[in-house]
């Protein structure tokens, strides 16, 4: 494996070029960034002596990534890594030459991006973050940490595809344990904080944030918000409970974003991406802040922080 980079270097006139297509704006999106850069480094990618990276920031502007999928397009990588459900279709668009990795993405396969996991063809795979398997929990965790709740406001993108496929599993989930599930839309920032500054919108005792570009760039100001209106929170990774929300429940996003490091290098060595079958996590995080909880004036049960894979105190 450590000699496996030198050769693909070896073989190369010039250092690879590798597009990176982000749906959140540079300052918030760094971090995941770093996860994928740092991946790379270790299998004996070193940015700048062996590849070189253009970068696209969307700002969580939905608009933008058909224009920016088709700049760096035109730069003619070897690779794109695009970012999020539009992300990957606006670039499976853009080109049906360059390879596309994909990250972040709920559902490859409803959302028409692969033809199949195992088998997804074309030019186009990647990692799956499949969070519609793990959406129908988070109103069951919610529950579990406070007993009573009965009307759930959901943030969501309904531009975003992938969150779409979410929303419909925590629908399905309130219909059965009998609570009430109200969609809010946030297609802008500017949506998001004009819902931020008017409490009375949100006719709910509890919220959940659907992890998407805009979400993400604002997890700060949305967990700030939830605390306080005195409501308690859930989201879809665990780095808006780093910035203060109540609860998590998904995937290690670190981590993914890191794992595409591994398409990129079979694909910089020359293996085709419809080869390479789409990758689902297998490991999933529950994450609760206890100074969060305290300052909702909550005891979180017992039971509930057995369960947690990290208690942020």
């Amino acid at each position: 494996m450590a000699m496996a980079p030198f050769g693909a270097r070896a073989q190369r006139a010039a250092p690879a070029r590798v597009g990176f297509l982000g749906g959140s704006s540079s300052i918030a999106g760094r971090a995941l960034l770093s996860c994928f850069l740092a991946e790379l480094q270790k299998i004996g990618w070193t940015e700048g002596r062996d590849f070189k990276l253009e970068i696209r920031w969307t700002e969580g502007i939905v608009d933008r990534y058909a224009q920016y999928a088709a700049e760096l397009a035109q730069t003619n990588p070897d690779v794109i890594v695009a970012t999020s459900t539009p992300g990957a279709k606006a670039a499976q668009r853009a080109t049906s030459r360059i390879p596309v990795v994909f990250v972040a993405v709920s559902d490859p396969v409803a959302s028409g991006i692969v033809g199949s996991l195992a088998r997804p063809g074309g030019n186009v795979t990647g990692v799956s973050n499949f969070l519609p398997s793990t959406s129908a929990k988070l109103v069951e965790l919610l529950r579990a940490a406070v007993p009573g709740l009965t009307r759930f406001c959901v943030l969501h993108n309904p531009e975003n595809a992938g969150k779409m496929l979410d929303l419909q599993e925590i629908k399905a989930s309130g219909e059965v344990s009998g609570a009430t599930v109200e969609p809010i839309a946030i297609r802008s920032a500017a949506e998001l904080e004009q819902l931020l500054s008017d409490r009375s919108r949100l006719n709910c005792d509890a919220l959940i944030t659907l992890q998407e570009a805009i979400s993400f760039a604002y997890r700060t100001r949305i967990a700030e918000f939830a605390r306080q209106n005195r409501l308690p929170t859930i989201f879809q990774v665990r780095e808006y409970v780093e910035a203060g929300g109540l609860m998590s429940y998904g995937l290690n996003f670190c981590t993914h974003y890191g794992r595409a490091s591994y398409f990129v290098d079979r694909i910089l060595r020359g293996t085709s991406p419809g080869d390479l079958p789409v990758e689902l996590p297998t490991t999933f995080e529950l994450v609760i802040n206890m100074a969060t909880g305290k300052a909702l004036g909550l005891e979180v049960p017992p039971t509930l922080l057995a369960r947690a894979d990290e208690v942020i105190e």
